[in-house]
């Protein structure tokens, strides 16, 4: 008798999206009931995502860099991790920009007067986040999920153990591997869960904000969106088939349970387990994606770029503000160096999108014009994210090992 085939975990996790939609369409006249009692199921499921993620990502970078037994090769796949986020989100932007400028006479003209938004963190720069990287205590990183002070706490271990290592041959490293099995088993238990949480994170946020969607920012979204999928086909695709010689629908195919989950979590970090498990399915190593990917889930917000670039000339067009070349090109270089330089600080997207404003001379007030809708804006720049994310460790996968051939 033939064993019955299992459904595929992305096929399960779309049929939860499209009923998570249904269900949150049907309450949206009762959206109290799905935020009562549907939503805390969903938080309970990501705050288990959030909860293996610290120790996963810590124990699985020690794991790589011991792994590579070379802290310059490790220098090596950061160097070209962040030139490549960096180049990807000046192309976010600028992409961003184009399609917005090209359309914003379908932007509405919405009223300016008596408009307050109280920026969360406006001294943050970029020093502050060089000095916020590096920790004062040990357990605070774990406790506050700081990610880029966990990064940077298990390569300094890691580096650690490779110079204890060249002194002592015989020495080995089982406890960090375990540990880090450990943390991927507990991930794949929890991932297993991903269908409901999926409905119970999606269903509350269509029964909220189903009539706003439809409303008089319904064509800044489109746009957004059109930015979205533009950057995600044609760059993503290009450096996958350029430079890890992969095929785009063979990426993107594979990709797709870390996208639905994406889409419907709105969370980089709490992709993360899942981001991980697809691109080293398709071909990245596990030294790289141990590395790149929790980096990247900080650091790369190519989504996040492109809304800024979207808001800022829908924001200008409702204050009668028609930005010149300058301001344009000022408006690509704060928001790709603000990407770095707002990692770590919650509601990241908000406080770039304030920064950017400020480099133009734009009101910071008008970030109430998108504010109530930005949970929207949200679940589309964190799928181009995440998808960024695993192109980058595909590529720097493959880039790494033709170094490695070149040198035999």
């Amino acid at each position: 008798m033939k064993e019955k085939k299992k459904m595929a975990l992305s096929t399960q996790i779309f049929i939860a999206l499209v009923l998570a939609i249904i269900a949150g369409i049907a309450l949206t006249g009762t959206p109290q009931f799905a935020t009562g009692y549907i939503k805390p199921f969903g938080t309970i499921f990501l705050n288990l995502i959030k909860w293996v993620v610290c120790p996963l990502v810590f124990f699985s970078i020690m794991a790589g860099v011991v792994s590579m037994k070379d802290i310059r090769k490790v220098g090596a796949i950061g160097g070209t991790t962040v030139v490549y986020y960096m180049c990807t989100t000046a192309f976010a932007v600028a992409i961003g920009l184009f399609f917005a400028n090209m359309l914003k006479g379908i932007f509405p003209v919405l009223s300016t007067a008596d408009l307050s938004y109280e920026p969360s963190a406006t001294s943050v720069n970029f020093m502050d986040t060089l000095v916020g990287i590096f920790p004062s205590n040990f357990v605070a990183p774990f406790v506050d999920a700081n990610m880029l002070q966990i990064i940077v706490a298990s390569l300094i271990v890691g580096f650690a153990l490779i110079l204890i290592s060249e002194n002592n041959d015989e020495l080995e490293f089982t406890f960090v591997n375990v540990a880090n099995d450990i943390c991927m088993k507990a991930m794949e238990m929890i991932l297993k869960l991903s269908p409901i949480g999926v409905f119970c994170l999606l269903c509350p946020v269509v029964a909220e904000n189903g009539p706003a969607v439809l409303g008089s920012l319904a064509k800044v979204l489109l746009v957004a969106y059109l930015c979205y999928i533009v950057h995600a086909v044609v760059v993503y695709s290009l450096t996958v088939s350029t430079l890890a010689k992969k095929s785009p629908i063979e990426f993107f195919k594979g990709m797709m349970p870390a996208i639905i989950f994406a889409f419907s979590s709105a969370s980089s970090v709490g992709t993360l387990p899942l981001n991980i498990e697809c691109a080293q399915k398709l071909g990245a190593d596990k030294e790289v994606t141990s590395f790149v990917l929790p980096l990247g889930a900080t650091i790369n917000m190519d989504g996040t770029a492109i809304y800024q670039g979207v808001c800022a000339v829908f924001i200008a067009s409702c204050y009668g503000i028609n930005m010149t070349f300058s301001q344009t090109l000022t408006i690509v270089l704060t928001a790709t160096l603000a990407s770095i330089g707002t990692a770590g600080v919650p509601g990241a997207g908000m406080v770039m999108l304030a920064m950017v404003l400020q480099s133009v001379g734009l009101p910071v007030e008008g970030i109430a014009l998108v504010a109530g809708v930005d949970r929207i804006f949200d679940m589309g720049r964190t799928v181009v994210n995440i998808t960024g994310d695993s192109s980058c460790a595909i590529v720097v996968s493959e880039l790494q090992r033709r170094r490695a051939a070149r040198k035999k």
